[in-house]
């Protein structure tokens, strides 16, 4: 059986802990879809076409990884791209909780899908994208949690080019 597994997530910016997960995911499953979401509740830093076009830049050597945008209920995404599985991060404990709610509710919504929850190498236990932002924008470096061109994309943000 082939099975294809979705991550989903904004990935604003997608960081070396999100591309350590797709690249164990990637030797998982058949197929894994970065599903990058508009989420509405947030105002990223990055547009949704800059964030498709930097995962999909970082995840090219992927040969079974597809990086899509996404507006609609993930459960719906995940139906119309032929995902079996949910991919989920899980950094920390304190992930858990918010996580296990929203395996429940995607399994009331779509019984057909299961969730998987993966965690990061330890060296990437602690990096979040809004953590990435928060440092780039006060001029840290961040070079070591992000791909080299994520860190120039960031670098050119906040020096408004």
């Amino acid at each position: 059986m082939q099975i294809s597994a979705i991550y989903p997530g904004t990935f604003d910016p997608i960081t070396n802990g999100h591309i350590d997960l797709i690249a164990r995911a990637s030797r998982l499953y058949h197929r894994v879809i970065v599903a990058v979401a508009v989420n509405r509740n947030k105002t990223p830093l990055f547009s949704l076409e800059e964030r498709v076009a930097l995962a999909t830049a970082v995840t090219a050597d992927f040969s079974n990884v597809l990086v899509i945008g996404f507006d609609n209920l993930l459960v719906e995404c995940a139906r119309q791209q032929g995902a079996n599985v949910i991919l989920r991060g899980l950094r920390a404990v304190s992930d858990f909780e918010y996580e296990f709610q929203l395996a429940g509710m995607n399994r009331r919504l779509a019984p057909e899908l299961e969730t998987v929850f993966l965690t990061p190498a330890e060296q990437y236990e602690f990096i979040s994208s809004s953590m990435i932002r928060e440092i780039a924008q006060l001029n840290g470096d961040v070079s070591c949690f992000v791909p080299d061109l994520v860190h120039q994309a960031l670098i050119n943000k906040f020096n408004g080019e």
